[in-house]
């Protein structure tokens, strides 16, 4: 139960007026759609009310008793008294500094705050009280509160802890009431660091460009001019500018040599480190070898995830994963970040690419954040840049939440459909234009700079890209909190090293368990008879016959179709699905020997499986087996088999030696993998491995013998 306590009412000589109310919610960490500082000073909205006048004396105060709405029936989290004594009757010279105690006194206890309301005397600009809340104060109209949403930090719960500042006539800020109890989880001290209000640089921002716009400034930018003097700001005001963070030298020194004990384990581990201008350790990269040899066999898409932030430095914790053939997670290799500048977003992309032997991927998924946009155009040009949904749709509530948007389920269809359910452009821009026209919002400048970028999110604009269904929803839950399973977030970089590596030998387990579960239970059919779904059960992994499945069940059983013939063995058909709409799609397919098919859908070219309209058209000319070519080895059963083959170094015969020796090694590497843990299979690769040294041996021998008879001729 909060507690209440007395809170001061407006009386009639005073005003009210209703700031922009700033928490952690209220604006994404990670957000591509980057305003300038100036941008983000917005002006305070105002509304007033009906007031008397009278004198300007500070209101009376008066009992308010605080309502109960969705809360527990016990605070989870009461300060201490101490605690509170620190803030009461606590006395700052400005508006500014009232704000930073009360963040200060937040990221002390585990919470983030917003501006609240402040109220003025009647007649003038001055503030006579000012609140601020707790970030989850308030709740959405309509919402009903979860047990989850009482600790997820971006949910408001109606959180009354509350601080109440007055301005006496001197222009002194003191704290006269708070609510110091919480109906939710307070952070932990070790992810405190994290907290919005505590990272928030408004005010230095602004200070920022004070500064910058001064007249010394410009001295130094244009030259001193002789018809004003300059007057030098302090030397603080100077380090305010630029605060640079370096990571302690002896911290990077233990990254390194964690690096170099793995290397020494491990023959195909990589790692690099970027130094900054004063030659510090500022950016690390590493991957082992068995990424190396996954990335061989899955490296087709890749995501790339910066939302993670690690450690005193809050370094950006950005792994590079990828999907195997039980649509599980997989690591490609991770990056320690200092910060998110185009540079260092280049680097790691350079790395990244050496590491793989300058193969980049087909497809990138990443947030929106714009400076990584441009090191993937200059690093990765031929590789499409894609921004992950999941990322979009956590942005949405914020940018959009003061519209009270958040309950219509009218608006979240229609921004869907904008997101993956429209099949041409021309369908995105009608749904889109509807959308804003519908709920008021042609001037929205989030949504206005999203749609410039609709390229690199809308499905309907990418069917020509293979994305290995990274936007199915069934994935997309996959990759929610991908790396919550790395707990030591707040402990030295070496240790944060090990618990990503610690991260990745659990996927790799699972991936173990995975494949121990497809060999030893065999799939069993929805329909036990059916050569199409048989031969699907003998190619696919389970997880990807399911999939599979379930498309072939659609198509026979929920699709109307028209057939056309087009001469020979070409058809046309119209496929419908039952129940989805009117929407139809176009099957051309060819039942000559080489069987081919195509749909306008795209599934197969961008998921890499056969999409319903397709198995309908050929389940109605008898067409009893998946032709060959559409069956992707990525999704078999045998993903990881044979991807060293003596045609695959033939194929890149013209790359030279290096590329030659580097093959031949991830063969061995990937052989040594795969014998690791069973005695009967080391000791038959050490058969082979011998077999293949005699042979050389005597290949050698009878070369050389030639070289002599020749020389002697």
């Amino acid at each position: 139960m909060t507690k209440a306590i007395d809170i001061e009412e407006p009386t009639g000589n005073q005003m009210i007026i209703e700031e922009e109310r700033n928490g952690e919610d209220n604006q994404p960490a990670e957000d591509a759609i980057e305003e300038t500082a100036q941008e983000a000073e917005r002006d305070e909205s105002t509304s007033q009310d009906t007031a008397e006048k009278g004198n300007e004396t500070p209101p009376r105060e008066e009992a308010i008793p605080i309502e109960q709405k969705d809360e527990p029936a016990t605070p989870i989290h009461a300060p201490k008294e101490s605690d509170e004594n620190d803030m009461m009757n606590k006395l700052v010279k400005s508006e500014e500094e009232a704000h930073r105690l009360y963040c200060e006194y937040g990221h002390k206890m585990g919470f983030s705050v917003r501006k609240g309301k402040q109220y003025y005397y009647v007649g003038t600009k001055n503030i006579c009280t000012k609140d601020y809340y707790c970030s989850k104060e308030g709740v959405r109209d309509g919402d009903k509160l979860t047990e989850a949403d009482y600790k997820d930090p971006h949910t408001r719960t109606n959180c009354k802890a509350m601080v109440r500042f007055r301005v006496d006539e001197e222009g002194n800020w003191r704290v006269v009431h708070m609510v110091k109890e919480h109906n939710h989880p307070l952070v932990k001290p070790e992810e405190r660091h994290l907290l919005r209000s505590a990272r928030s640089h408004t005010a230095g921002r602004q200070r920022l460009i004070d500064l910058m716009t001064s007249p010394f400034f410009q001295a130094i930018n244009y030259g001193s001019s002789p018809s004003y003097s300059v007057q030098q700001p302090t030397q603080q005001e100077v380090k305010q500018i630029v605060k640079p963070v370096f990571i302690e030298g002896s911290e990077s020194q233990s990254v390194v040599n964690v690096f170099k004990t793995k290397a020494n384990e491990d023959g195909m581990f990589f790692w690099d480190v970027q130094l900054d201008q004063g030659g510090r350790m500022c950016n690390f990269f590493w991957r082992d070898g068995r990424s190396r040899i996954d990335y061989d066999s899955f490296g087709d898409v890749v995501v790339f995830d910066t939302s993670l932030r690690l450690n005193k430095y809050n370094m950006i914790c950005a792994p590079f994963i990828g999907v195997n053939h039980h649509w599980q997670n997989i690591m490609f290799g991770c990056a320690l970040l200092l910060d998110d500048k185009v540079e260092s977003f280049a680097w790691l992309f350079r790395s990244f690419l050496e590491s793989m032997g300058g193969r980049a991927p087909k497809s990138i998924f990443t947030d929106q954040n714009l400076n990584m946009g441009k090191a993937i155009e200059e690093v990765l040009p031929n590789t499409r840049h894609r921004i992950y949904q999941r990322y979009i749709h956590k942005n949405l509530m914020p940018r959009l939440g003061s519209l009270n948007l958040n309950d219509s389920k009218s608006f979240h269809k229609m921004f869907n459909k904008c997101l993956h359910g429209c099949d041409s452009e021309a369908e995105l821009e009608e749904t889109w234009s509807t959308m804003l026209k519908e709920f008021k919002l042609q001037d929205h400048k989030w949504l206005n700079n999203l749609y410039k970028m609709r390229a690199k999110w809308c499905t309907a604009l990418n069917k020509d890209a293979y994305d290995g269904g990274i936007e199915w929803d069934q994935r997309t839950e996959t990759m929610n909190n991908v790396l919550d399973g790395i707990t030591d977030k707040a402990g030295p970089l070496e240790k944060c090293v090990l618990s990503v590596d610690k991260l990745t030998d659990d996927w790799r387990e699972k991936e173990y368990e995975e494949d121990l579960h497809n060999a030893q239970k065999p799939i069993v059919c929805a329909i036990r008879h059916s050569d199409v779904l048989n031969h699907a059960a003998k190619e696919y992994t389970y997880k990807i016959y399911k999939l599979f499945e379930l498309e072939f069940l659609d198509g026979c059983g929920a699709t109307f179709f028209k057939e056309t013939p087009l001469g020979g063995t070409l058809y046309r058909f119209e496929c419908t699905n039952q129940g989805r709409g009117s929407k139809s799609y176009t099957v051309m397919l060819d039942i000559s020997e080489l069987v081919e098919v195509s749909c306008d859908c795209k599934k197969f070219e961008t998921m890499g499986i056969l999409c319903s309209h397709s198995l309908k058209a050929m389940s109605v000319k008898n067409v009893r087996h998946i032709p060959q070519r559409y069956i992707i080895k990525r999704w078999s059963k045998s993903a990881r088999k044979r991807n060293y083959s003596q045609m695959l170094f033939e194929e890149s015969e013209g790359e030279g030696e290096v590329a030659y020796a580097s093959k031949v090694m991830r063969y061995a590497y990937d052989l040594v993998l795969k014998s690791q843990g069973h005695a009967e299979l080391r000791d038959q690769l050490w058969t082979a491995l011998e077999g293949g040294e005699q042979a050389l041996e005597k290949f050698g021998e009878i070369t050389n013998l030639q070289a002599h008879s020749l020389a002697i001729r």
